[in-house]
């Protein structure tokens, strides 16, 4: 999470004490739905109840203006790479639930594949052009990309995508359906792909192997759009 981001969040929960109080008027009901916001802003952050606590203090000694308890010059710098080291945190202890799951498989690679619908058609290789309906999720569980939606799904050559789906994708079966689980050194790494995939994310997703191109797949829809 970038520091101007971090900021922003922080001074915007102001807005939004803990004390709980009954939703009377839009308002409230309105201000109650900046505060869900803006804490699934700051989800990637892992905090503990204890370290919530502390975060009011600071958002409280900011909104009445009372003496800072340490020097903003000096920790405003550390936001960002406390944000990357708990969003670190957050993704290695997902994978780490994910591939306990049954029927899930850890790759080699660190992909953590799990069957959820049998194929009975071909598999493909990372050369060819396959064609997938598919769902994307940060950790969160914020949904970031669906073909679903679009109501189209994405045609791509294989070996053209983000790893997790190159090695992914040939373990399945035209007509199946799977889900993997990518490391962010396997998807989108350090740089992410703003402004929806943040730095360093771990990522989720759903994958339906509709076709591979050249091949004939009996009942297989026809078809399809560009990723």
């Amino acid at each position: 999470m970038r520091l101007g981001i971090c900021t922003a969040v922080l001074l915007g929960l102001v807005g939004f004490q803990a004390n709980a109080q009954e939703l009377k008027t839009e308002e409230d009901k309105t201000i109650y739905a900046l505060g869900l916001s803006i804490g699934r802003s700051i989800k990637s952050y892992d905090l503990t109840q204890a370290e919530l606590d502390i975060l009011k203090k600071g958002l409280t000694d900011s909104a009445t203006g009372a003496k800072p308890a340490v020097e903003m010059e000096k920790y405003l710098p550390k936001l960002q790479p406390f944000a990357k080291g708990r969003q670190d945190r957050v993704g290695k202890r997902f994978l780490e639930d994910a591939s306990k799951e049954k029927g899930a498989v850890k790759l080699p690679s660190g992909v953590i594949y799990k069957e959820l619908v049998a194929g009975k058609g071909p598999s493909p290789k990372a050369t060819d052009t396959v064609r997938v309906n598919y769902r994307g999720t940060l950790t969160n569980g914020t949904e970031f990309d669906s073909s679903y939606k679009r109501n189209a799904p994405a045609e791509f050559p294989l070996n053209a995508v983000i790893p997790c789906w190159t090695e992914g994708v040939q373990k399945m079966k035209v007509g199946g359906k799977a889900q993997l689980v990518c490391p962010s050194d396997k998807a989108y790494g350090e740089q992410g792909s703003p402004p929806v995939i943040p730095p360093g994310a771990t990522l989720l997703f759903e994958v339906e192997l509709l076709g591979i191109q050249g091949q004939t797949m009996p009942g297989a829809p026809q078809g399809g759009g560009k990723k």
